[in-house]
């Protein structure tokens, strides 16, 4: 972390435009930081004194930066102390994840547009994925075998790591700080596909069985494959979604 902050000190240092200036370069300095992935929604950012010294400011103008960075929704306070990034849905737009509790119709909306973005992240991972990136898919998937994830909700949990783990792999900032502030949103979906949807042991042999693809077509390096693979899965979703507005 003292790297990170070392890094936009070059940016944040104060001069003789006055507080309000030194405070716009913190707060830009800030979102630098979250933008090229150091620090991560959900992240617990340094104290106002390790900001204030590291980029070379005062503690009113770190202090100045972080509420106005509050105020725009990008950190919000944590009980007890300190300063996060927003991580959560509720917390970026309450209204997101609203809609999908009160009415599970919407969901298919979400999934929809999910499928998009989970097919072009699989691409980007084919092509960008590192050695550590592998592992950490991998891993994600292991964790989502029945026993390892006995029920529903475990299965969730696993199976947003998976996805968040390709996200990191894809190495987009944007679509891993997208994911990630919708991250609870999408725990939602999945528990309602993992209880309602698909929550039959054959259904789970196939769900692996996908998710083993993906991984494999990740591997390969092949963005094609990848695409494929990823695409198969979500078609395959959205056909229970048909089959279930059915029923």
């Amino acid at each position: 972390m003292d790297d990170v902050i070392t890094k936009a000190a070059a940016t944040g240092r104060a001069d003789s435009t006055g507080r309000t200036g030194i405070a716009d370069r913190v707060a830009a300095d800030v979102l630098k930081m979250v933008a090229s992935g150091d620090i991560e929604p959900g992240d617990r950012l340094p104290s106002e004194r390790r900001l204030a010294e590291k980029l070379g400011v005062s503690r009113v103008s770190v202090r100045a930066a972080l509420q106005r960075l509050k105020a725009q929704g990008f950190l919000a306070a944590v009980q007890g102390g300190g300063t996060r990034v927003v991580k959560a849905a509720a917390d970026a737009d309450p209204a997101l994840a609203e809609l999908v509790r009160l009415d599970r119709s919407n969901l298919l909306d979400l999934m929809e547009l999910r499928a998009q973005m989970e097919i072009w992240a699989a691409r980007k991972a084919a092509l960008s994925a590192t050695p550590d990136d592998l592992i950490e898919i991998s891993a994600a998937l292991n964790a989502m075998n029945s026993d390892a994830a006995p029920t529903p909700e475990d299965k969730a949990r696993a199976d947003v790591d998976f996805h968040m783990a390709i996200a990191r792999a894809s190495h987009s900032v944007v679509y891993r700080h997208l994911l990630s502030v919708v991250r609870e949103t999408l725990t939602e979906m999945l528990k309602y596909h993992r209880t309602v949807l698909f929550g039959s042991p054959a259904d789970d042999r196939t769900i692996m069985t996908q998710h083993g693809d993906i991984l494999s077509a990740i591997e390969s390096g092949d963005p094609t494959k990848a695409e494929d693979a990823m695409r198969r899965h979500m078609t395959w979703t959205r056909d229970h979604y048909d089959r279930c507005g059915r029923d």
